[in-house]
């Protein structure tokens, strides 16, 4: 049987009061209470710690030596607990996250200045992948996931949402024309994703319905990779409002067939792990995210 902290915890206190008496009282235990963890203490040590007279109590030359290890071992205790305080007021720490590439270059690396004035002590390891990925596997602390959720053993945070809309070049549209309703699409080169498939069926209305499958021209995993292509005017996309505010702000994108577009959008998600109470590294990104993109 190993030794318990609070018989530790007894023991030095008995010995720095000087009694049981004294040690019960400033533990708030009864005296039979410390009584006990001594005599448990010795027990499992298999040796006399303490020679009980009826004036006082002293140290065997045993007792000596284990009083020295019990004490750095309740040092050491009470420093990690204060440092784990001094944590929760100025959140410290590596902090791993993970998102795909265009919401992280567009969404998270915009706001890291302002989070590391906020949060200087916090570390901030920043992976991308454009599928989801294993978060104990990778040792991720949070991943920023976009769209529906199907991992049940993940606690997620909402961060808000995000349009979907069709957009082009204004020189692919000079070249090509601009389409004027949706089966007009059939004429035109559309960038789509290699998976997931859903990303292929726009939020298109018209007789077929609320969506519109497309057939792509040229395929990426990446949304960013279709951005760009989209940018170079090699076809007509339909991307989250998150990756394009810019572009459509500066007329890089236009927005096509915009009363036939319905009002798609699409979640975006902080997961984690939570098996015990979240770190403040942690809640801290989670709060300043949630604060910034709501």
């Amino acid at each position: 049987m190993k030794t318990t902290i609070e018989e530790l915890v007894a023991f030095r206190t008995v010995v720095d009061t000087g009694s049981i008496t004294a040690a019960s009282e400033q533990l708030a235990q009864t005296v039979s209470g410390i009584s006990r963890a001594l005599s448990r203490l010795e027990q499992k040590l298999d040796t006399t710690l303490l020679r009980r007279t009826t004036r006082r109590l002293e140290l065997t030359e045993e007792g000596a030596a284990f009083l020295q290890r019990t004490r750095a071992i309740l040092d050491a205790i009470d420093d990690a607990e204060e440092q784990m305080a001094a944590r929760r007021q100025q959140p410290a720490g590596r902090l791993r996250v993970n998102a795909a590439s265009p919401f992280m270059l567009h969404a998270i690396v915009p706001l890291v200045p302002e989070f590391r004035q906020l949060c200087p002590q916090i570390d901030l390891e920043l992976d991308t992948d454009d599928l989801p990925i294993d978060l104990l596997e990778r040792r991720t602390d949070i991943a920023i996931r976009i769209g529906p959720l199907r991992d049940s053993t993940l606690h997620a945070r909402p961060l808000g949402t995000h349009r979907l809309r069709v957009l082009a070049s204004p020189a692919y549209l000079e070249a090509h024309g601009k389409p004027r309703k949706v089966e007009d699409l059939a004429g035109h080169a559309l960038l789509g994703f290699t998976q997931p498939e859903s990303l292929n069926r726009w939020p298109l209305r018209g007789v077929h319905g609320d969506e519109w499958t497309i057939a792509p021209a040229v395929m990426a995993s990446s949304g960013e990779t279709l951005r760009q292509l989209a940018l170079a005017g090699v076809g007509i996309v339909c991307l989250s409002d998150f990756m394009t505010i810019a572009d459509r702000a500066s007329g890089a994108l236009v927005q096509v067939l915009a009363k036939e577009t319905a009002d798609v959008r699409q979640p975006v998600n902080a997961v984690y792990y939570r098996n015990t109470q979240l770190s403040a590294r942690i809640t801290s990104f989670l709060d300043f995210l949630s604060q910034r993109m709501t």
